[in-house]
């Protein structure tokens, strides 16, 4: 095991929504556009990373029976953090993600990485994994965003660049064209992993 496999993992060969299909609310929920894919992702992997570094540190303090509410208030604890910064800095992005943000505290791509490794190894590990995991998750929310951007609007991070002749397909700004596109990433990813023979 090392700290670059653990980092690398996330991405591709363990990334949470493509290949363990996890945290899929915020994935289908937010993805309308590719700057709430990116604002999401990364307030996840700021709440993931800062709660695997505390829960590392006192894996060996926590008693076991109740280690899930342990870690429950750890996460929340950085939920919050995310929420009222978010909320004063960038209100517009707040908004547009809206009770998505209070959702990461269940969010079982945390909870999962909380209990399946950061209670189990050491700090340096625990913030390749969180860091690795995190970014996984971000790329997917800003690729399926971007691909409901495109389709849907004719823009990408706001910016309209196709010509007033183009038809935005309404159905990819639908909860059903969310569907639709992380359809089409999953058939790609495991495309890319036959290929890379990751099974």
């Amino acid at each position: 095991m090392s700290i670059a496999k653990e980092f690398s993992k996330g991405i591709i060969k363990e990334n949470p929504v493509l290949r363990l299909l996890l945290g899929l609310c915020p994935v289908l929920g937010v993805t309308t556009a590719a700057m709430n894919g990116l604002g999401m992702g990364l307030a996840s992997t700021f709440v993931l990373t800062c709660s695997n570094i505390v829960i590392s540190l006192l894996r060996n303090v926590i008693p076991a029976k109740v280690r899930i509410p342990c870690f429950i208030v750890v996460i929340a604890t950085f939920v919050t953090i995310v929420d009222m910064s978010m909320n004063a800095f960038i209100p517009d992005l707040h908004a547009n993600l809206g009770l998505f943000i209070p959702l990461i505290v269940v969010n079982c791509v945390i909870l999962g990485r909380a209990e399946a490794f950061a209670s189990k190894n050491s700090l340096p590990y625990a913030i390749a994994d969180g860091v690795g995991i995190g970014l996984g998750f971000t790329l997917t929310l800003v690729i399926l965003g971007s691909i409901r951007e495109i389709l849907g609007a004719g823009a990408i991070f706001g910016y309209v660049f196709t010509p007033e002749a183009f038809e935005p397909f309404g159905l990819f700004a639908s909860p059903a064209g969310a569907f639709i596109g992380l359809g089409f990433l999953l058939a790609g990813m495991n495309l890319l992993s036959k290929k890379l023979k990751l099974d």
